[in-house]
Order: C-alpha cells, then structure tokens, then sequence
C-alpha cells in the first residue's frame, strides 16, 4: 500500500489551475526558437531577392547624398536617417513573421498566462545551497545529456549536407563571382532548412519532456487531494449537516404543501405525486410535491391526515414523475388523463369543476 506521504495521484485541475496562475506552465524555449529559424529561412528564401534590391537601392541613395545638406556632421545624421528609415522599412516584414511566430507557438504551447510570480523576489532563488543542489540535481543532468544530444545530432546533419555539396564547393573556383554567390546561398539555405527542422524535431521531443517533468511536479499525495477535496466542498460534516437542513426545509413546505393539494396520484406505494389546480388562477395543474420511496409514503400519510383525495393511477404516476418537477405544471399531453382524476375527485366532494383547456 502506498506511503500517504508519496506523490502517486494526478495533479486535480484546481492544482494545475493555481500552477498556472503562478506561471508555473510546460514550456519549451526551443520550439519558438526553431520554429523563428524555420519561418525566417522561408521568408528569406521568398523575400530575400526583394530585401536584397532594398539595400542596394538604399545604398545608392545614401551615397548620392542628394537629399542631405552638405556641411558637417548634419550629413552624417541625414544619411543615418535615411538608411534607418528605409531600412526598417525592408526588414519589417522579416522581424514581424518572428514576433507573430514566437507568439503564436508560446500561445499554443501555454495559452494566455500572465503571472508576476517567476521574477518576484525569493530567498529560494538567492540560496547558495539550493541552487548548488540545482546544479547537481537529476533533472540538470537529463537537460545535459539533451543538450549534449542535440549538438551530436546537428553536427551531424551538418556534416552529412556539406560533404553531400563537397563536390560542387570544389568547382566553385571555376565559376563567375555572381554563380558563387548564388551556391554558396543555396548552400546556406539548404543546410539552414534541413538544421531548423531537426531543431523543430527536437524541439517537440523537449516540449513532451517539459510537459512531463511539469506533470510529475504537479503530482499530489493521496493527503492532499482529500484536503483539496474538502476546500473545495466543504468538509463532509458541514455537508452532511446542509444536506440534513436542505432534507427539514423540503420536508417542512411538503407539510404545507400536500394539505393544499386537490389530490395525490400514486403508483400506489412507489410513487406520490400531489397536484394543485385553481381553474381561476391557474391555466394548468401544478405539482405541489413529488416523491418515491418513503417520501411518497410520507405523502400519503399527510394526504391522508388531511383528508386529501389519493387515487392509483400507475401509468400517470409514472409520467409525471419523470416529466414534472416540483412547481412545475402539468405538460399539455398529460392533461386529459389529468383531467378525468380531478373531475373525479371534484365530483366526489361536491364541488364545482371545469375543465382543463387541452388545447
């Protein structure tokens, strides 16, 4: 049997919640880093030629200086204007697919979380001790070996994409100085690609990681899901002791209730429900009370103290049990079978009786 002690039940969603509010949430700083790199080198391979023909555009007007003044060091700062300008122009687009991506991945790894919690000051976080147990914990060397693994692994696709373009660096020396620039870029291209993806791979791995150790963290001893259990419904004397006040008030307007009543349909001793009907004031019967078991029983004993009608119908009984809750009227199809017991009661004590509009 497990020690009470032991973290051996799964987080409840008001930990994981409180774990949230304190920013305590599974992440990967890898994954929006690779998918950057993935989104930047798609967007260079698309946007490159264009952002290329920006530069030199700019260059040309800087060094024309044709909308500068020319004296001292307003050229200088004229000329640092117009490049930043232009060249903030050029380069939003890139810098923008970057933020809305490291957004978009943070949103879906973690949602919207917004805590003051990881940079608010703690003594934990300043003790040498601690953090010298930090250092030499399990879960430092796990991160170690990984990271150890992920150079191992980019080494090695690098290693296998260069040499695979080996033959053709070789000819290069033969080639126009543009053609040169043009390998050496697909080249770059083709090793950042193939990099970014395994970086992505990678990256989910950690991610699963992360979402697992932050899991295992979160894990709660048998002791404190009950405690938790009691905060959130109440300690089970207190509950009991609302249910028996809840059970004394139902009880007490079924007393008031049930007098009032022009009659009680039973099932004969499963069922009891008991019926209301003011043809001034209402437009239907109404269920005053309802029970089965010993409520019903309950029912019949105070009909019968107060000398109200009880009349066996099993099939009525039973409809509107399950159709009518207490306050509730009758429902339209139930109003004939309703109406031939009430003009049979009404008949018996003499009154008065008109009949249920079925329409």
């Amino acid at each position: 049997m497990p020690d009470l002690g032991e973290k051996t039940e799964a987080p409840t969603p008001r930990r994981l919640q409180e774990a949230r509010e304190k920013g305590q949430v599974a992440r990967s700083m890898d994954l929006s880093a690779a998918l950057g790199l993935l989104a930047g080198l798609l967007l260079l391979n698309g946007y490159g030629s264009s952002m290329m023909r920006g530069f030199a555009d700019l260059m040309q007007q800087s060094f024309t200086l044709d909308q500068v003044p020319t004296d001292g060091l307003l050229v200088v700062d004229a000329v640092w204007r117009i490049m930043l300008r232009h060249a903030g122009v050029i380069l939003l687009p890139f810098f923008a697919v970057l933020v809305v991506t490291a957004i978009v991945v943070n949103l879906a790894q973690v949602g919207f979380v917004f805590s003051a919690q990881p940079i608010t000051p703690s003594l934990d976080k300043l003790s040498p001790l601690k953090g010298f147990s930090r250092l030499f914990s399990r879960r430092t060397a796990i991160r170690f070996v990984m990271s150890l693994a992920k150079i191992i692994v980019i080494a090695a696709v690098a290693f296998v994409t260069i040499r695979s373009y080996l033959p053709r660096l070789l000819q290069l020396a033969e080639l126009s100085f543009a053609r040169v620039i043009t390998a050496g870029a697909s080249l770059v291209f083709l090793l950042g690609l193939r990099l970014a993806a395994v970086l992505v791979i990678l990256a989910l791995i950690d991610y699963a990681f992360q979402r697992r150790q932050w899991t295992q963290d979160l894990r709660m001893t048998k002791q404190e899901v009950k405690e938790e259990l009691k905060r959130m419904e109440g300690d089970p004397l207190m509950r009991q002791r609302r249910l028996q006040v809840a059970r004394q008030l139902a009880a007490q307007r079924m007393s008031q209730a049930v007098p009032k009543a022009d009659v009680v349909i039973t099932n004969p001793t499963e069922l009891a429900i008991a019926l209301k009907y003011d043809h001034e004031q209402m437009h239907a019967p109404k269920v005053v009370a309802k029970g089965a078991g010993f409520i019903a029983q309950r029912i019949r004993d105070i009909a019968t103290e107060h000398g109200v009608p009880i009349v066996e119908r099993k099939p009525l009984a039973q409809a509107m049990y399950k159709a009518c809750e207490v306050g509730d009227y009758i429902p339209p199809e139930l109003y004939k079978a309703v109406a031939e017991v009430l003009a049979y009661v009404f008949e018996l004590a003499g009154k008065g009786y008109r009949r249920v509009a079925t329409g």
